[in-house]
């Protein structure tokens, strides 16, 4: 299953790169692409949604299409969605690239309850483009840690975690 990782976090070594960079240990049976490039699309407009597309939105329209699903790892920006990752769905509005595609919502922030906001818009705006949503995952730094290769440490946490990869499959 090839799976296309998404955060939100503004920062190209964030908590939630991090974390997404650990995955393949967990389920080395999916292949993982790394998307980077929602910094890169236009601010939307519905006027702008047509012919001829900027380059960056062809490209992630593209990715989401080619994925058998999405894991977007979210922080919480003042009790909300970053605008990158509201802007990047608002792309796949009129496309519909995300209908019935499997995604897991992930918030990683640093301890509860922050992260609910965040998870609560998120899946608004995935429910609203007909995504097919596998859970909801919340994790907090506090208790997720990680060794000096990247890998997650075995907790209750990392255990969720696994749990939630595994709704790919089924």
């Amino acid at each position: 299953m090839n799976i296309l990782c998404v955060s939100g976090s503004s920062r190209n070594e964030s908590s939630n790169v991090k974390l997404m960079r650990a995955l393949p240990a967990l389920t080395p049976q999916h292949q993982y692409d790394y998307y980077t490039g929602i910094y890169q699309l236009p601010l939307f407009q519905a006027a702008l949604d047509r012919a001829p597309w900027p380059n960056a939105v062809l490209e992630w329209r593209r990715k989401v299409k080619d994925a058998d699903g999405l894991i977007i790892s979210t922080p919480e920006y003042i009790h909300n969605l970053p605008a990158s990752i509201k802007n990047a769905l608002e792309w796949l509005t009129s496309s519909g690239e995300l209908m019935h595609k499997k995604v897991l919502p992930i918030t990683f922030t640093p301890h509860e309850p922050r992260g609910e906001k965040a998870m609560q818009s998120l899946t608004w705006s995935l429910q609203a483009l007909e995504a097919q949503i596998l859970g909801q995952l919340p994790l907090y730094q506090n208790e997720l840690s990680f060794d000096s290769q990247g890998y997650l440490a075995e907790s209750g946490a990392s255990d969720m975690l696994k749990e939630g990869l595994k709704l790919f499959s089924l």
